[in-house]
């Protein structure tokens, strides 16, 4: 057993990015990302025997991770609520306020898509090949090809709301 959690430790510390990225990607609060970071590892943990080498670590980690955001992210959904902060002075104009305001409505586009499109993007973003993203989503290569269109014209047309 001691092997095993070793193992997945090793795991965990190589990967730990990616498994952030993903959690961070359906949620900004973060206690909300701890949350899902936590849950993600509950469910890795879970799954690990099962996995036993028969493929890509990498992309065996993207898989559920993003499968237990999208679950988590459907269930908040049903009971959404919105809290009100406001950390910045919108009246300051600094290029770093301008960067981080381009983020930010960025972010808040890809929060309105669906949640596959959601994670494609995400794995685009994570400057993936679509050989990878096909594989981790389960769908072609020319479906992520058409996909990504799709996405990228969506996030364009969308209004600053």
């Amino acid at each position: 057993m001691k092997d095993l959690e070793r193992e997945f430790e090793q795991m965990v510390r190589a990967n730990r990015s990616t498994i952030y990225t993903v959690c961070y990607m359906f949620s900004n609060d973060q206690d909300e990302v701890a949350d899902l970071f936590q849950e993600v590892l509950i469910n890795l943990w879970k799954s690990l025997p099962s996995f036993e080498e028969r493929g890509d670590v990498r992309f065996w980690i993207y898989r559920v991770s993003l499968n237990v955001c999208i679950s988590l992210d459907r269930k908040k959904r049903r009971n959404q609520t919105v809290p009100l902060t406001m950390d910045i002075d919108p009246y300051e104009e600094t290029e770093t306020n301008q960067n981080s305001r381009q983020m930010d409505m960025l972010r808040r586009r890809i929060a309105r898509l669906g949640q596959f499109d959601r994670a494609i993007i995400l794995l685009w973003l994570e400057n993936m090949s679509y050989e990878e993203i096909a594989a981790i989503m389960g769908i072609t290569v020319k479906n992520v090809s058409v996909r990504l269109y799709r996405i990228k014209e969506e996030l364009k047309n969308m209004s600053n709301q």
